[in-house]
């Protein structure tokens, strides 16, 4: 059977707002991960409602410098029929989803039947990754700024994924000030642990195990939860070599302070 293969980063630099790439180490192993020489990715630019410079930035990145195929799948305002979806998706070794409006992003998905069509991609061994809400897709929940605005810049909920990680994630947790505090009363509020990631730092995960690949020097990954009352907060291990992904969001040994 396909192995289950995903690597979630949390956030970082392709080259869509300037060239500057800082993602590349971690570009590479998506490539290398779906072991084709010339895989064709598909690119999910749903999030960011799919902003032509971002597609620009993917094509220039996965397409001249690392030998991909690239297809885009535009959504938002394209409006394509199931059929095609389906048969775009089936036809990707590599899903990429990339930055933006998670909550947006997963409605649409669910409207038009992504969900069930990427499913279907993972079950025949697809590499799904991506950035941002590209890393939140993949799991149970994430930590999004879906709902923040002018005036409430700081508003962060917890966005439902498609749970195919049974986790929470936080992606921008090195960059964005209100990650944290957020994600510590998000974890205290709904008794979760959860995986944090700097932006430039991936998890990368294979069937039941995981690596943490950083492509940014002290970027780091985070597994955080509350125990005895303490809000704890333990950096993982970066190493090539995996790790059981189990016990890493297992809610033993951390019990919820008290609300």
């Amino acid at each position: 059977m396909p192995a289950l293969k995903i690597i979630a980063i949390g956030g970082g630099k392709v080259g869509r707002i300037s060239p500057t790439v800082r993602t590349t180490v971690i570009d590479r192993e998506i490539v290398r991960l779906s072991a084709r020489k010339s895989p064709r990715l598909l690119f999910l630019p749903t999030a960011s409602a799919d902003n032509d410079q971002y597609c620009e930035a993917i094509h220039r990145q996965f397409g001249k410098r690392l030998g991909c195929r690239v297809d885009i799948l535009l959504m938002i305002h394209t409006h394509p029929d199931r059929a095609s979806i389906r048969d775009r998706i089936s036809r990707a070794d590599i899903v990429y989803v990339g930055e933006g409006n998670t909550l947006r992003m997963m409605k649409t998905w669910r409207r038009y039947g992504v969900d069930e069509e990427i499913r279907a991609a993972m079950k025949r061994g697809a590499v799904l990754c991506g950035s941002s809400a590209g890393s939140i897709a993949w799991f149970a929940w994430g930590n999004s700024d879906s709902l923040k605005s002018a005036s409430n810049p700081e508003k962060l909920v917890r966005v439902r994924g498609l749970g195919l990680v049974n986790g929470l994630i936080c992606p921008h947790y090195d960059t964005e000030k209100h990650r944290r505090p957020s994600l510590k009363a998000m974890t205290k509020r709904h008794r979760q642990v959860a995986i944090a990631l700097d932006e430039c730092c991936a998890m990368v995960i294979v069937d039941d195990s995981y690596r943490v690949l950083p492509s940014v020097r002290g970027r780091n990954a985070y597994r955080v939860c509350w125990r005895d009352g303490v809000y704890r907060e333990e950096r993982l291990v970066q190493s090539p070599d995996f790790r059981p992904l189990g016990p890493l969001l297992a809610q033993s040994g951390c019990r919820i302070a008290s609300i």
